[in-house]
């Protein structure tokens, strides 16, 4: 565990999806065509898929050096070689991108609040933020992004339909939504200033829980406090007979949050094990003594991505939780945030990422214990069914009953 904690940046997304990262500082280069070679070298000593996409990666070197002239040729280049890779999650960013990525890792970002990822070929919700402007115009996860004023998404890239979605506070972005089994619908909403927040003990729905029953809910890994924030909430509930882990429509944030968490819970055991592109695995192990021995139910659903699946597949594996909810998002890969010449940087897979069980959740995710789907007609009615069976889990848990999980 020691290993991965000197890995102190390391995330689980980025600045739309939060995903995996890690900083390095590559500020080497000078001229846009250094730029641009500082680029090759990196994705060709980090990429996670040594065959880069099953393509000779010497062809792109010098392929632009008699084109390249000023950073912004550098950056359409640059844009050009990372998109042969054909991973949403490799990703260029201008200084201007840069920069807001800095930002939402900082806790304060402008736009209409709301986590995206192309899965499938196909723009995705991952998830809504809380209490934003995506959030109360009822745009959800697994929601498919059809348009972006009136423009169609068909094959564009995560960052440029971030780019897109982005704007100047006050002003408005359409987008054209559909969503499982209905007709597509047009949403407009207007762009804030989004205040990233990591821990709430407010409930969806207007559910009412048990006095004797601590619920957190986790809505991001992001902030650098909020293992801290988590682990003073944590320690208010010990008068409690349970905790209920509330991880629904979490998109992810600092790895180390996740690991920091998962140890509050686990008395040894692996947390979460890396493997990059030469087949090394390193794996971070839970100390020994916990924060509570408690009984706990963790909550997930399509919008739990990256950092939330690594705690849930840790709480599951080692059977310390009972996961409640629908099938997680799927997002096994970690990305290195390497900061480059001219205040731009680039976002590089270089690791997948196993559960305790050696299980490889990349397109696929986590399986809840016990399935609950929540559905339109839930919602509606504010009957946050997935909640109730959590509570209804913890009190069987606390009786002594035995739990069904399928």
């Amino acid at each position: 565990m020691r290993n991965i904690m000197r890995k102190s940046f390391i995330f689980m997304g980025v600045f739309v999806i939060l995903f995996g990262w890690i900083i390095r500082d590559n500020v080497f280069a000078y001229t846009p065509v250094e730029l641009y070679d500082n680029v090759w070298r990196l994705i060709n000593t980090k990429f996670v898929d040594q065959t880069n996409n099953a393509q000779n990666w010497n062809k792109w070197r010098h392929k632009y050096d008699n084109y390249i002239r000023t950073n912004e040729d550098a950056y359409v280049a640059i844009n050009t070689m990372v998109a042969s890779l054909n991973d949403p999650y490799t990703k260029f960013m201008d200084p201007k991108e840069f920069a807001e990525e800095t930002s939402s890792i900082k806790g304060s970002l402008k736009g209409i609040g709301i986590q995206i990822g192309v899965k499938d070929g196909k723009l995705m919700v991952i998830a809504p933020i809380e209490d934003t402007p995506a959030e109360r115009a009822g745009l959800k996860a697994d929601d498919e992004i059809l348009e972006i004023d009136g423009v169609s998404t068909k094959g564009i890239t995560v960052d440029k339909a971030a780019d897109k979605i982005r704007g100047k506070e006050g002003t408005q972005v359409t987008l054209l939504i559909k969503r499982k089994d209905m007709e597509p619908k047009k949403y407009t909403i207007t762009r804030a200033e989004i205040e990233v927040k990591s821990i709430s003990l407010k409930t969806p729905l207007e559910t009412k829980i048990p006095d004797d029953i601590s619920y957190i809910r986790l809505s991001s890994f992001i902030s650098r406090n909020a293992a801290a924030e988590f682990r003073t909430i944590l320690s208010d509930g010990q008068y409690k007979k349970g905790y209920i882990i509330d991880l629904r429509s979490n998109p992810g944030g600092l790895l180390s949050n996740a690991i920091y968490i998962s140890d509050m819970f686990l008395d040894g055991g692996t947390i979460v094990s890396t493997v990059d592109r030469d087949g090394y695995k390193e794996t971070s192990r839970a100390n020994r003594g916990v924060v509570t021995t408690k009984p706990v139910v963790v909550l997930i659903n399509k919008g739990s991505a990256s950092a939330s699946e690594i705690f849930s597949g840790a709480m599951k594996d080692n059977h310390r939780a009972v996961i409640v909810g629908e099938q997680s998002f799927g997002k096994g890969l970690v990305q290195e945030i390497n900061k480059l010449p001219y205040e731009a940087g680039i976002n590089i897979t270089i690791q997948k990422y196993l559960t305790p069980n050696g299980t490889d959740i990349n397109k696929k995710g986590i399986t809840p214990d016990i399935v609950v789907e929540l559905s339109e007609d839930d919602i509606k009615n504010k009957k946050d069914v997935q909640l109730l069976k959590a509570i209804e889990v913890i009190n069987q848990m606390t009786n002594g009953q035995s739990v069904a999980v399928q």
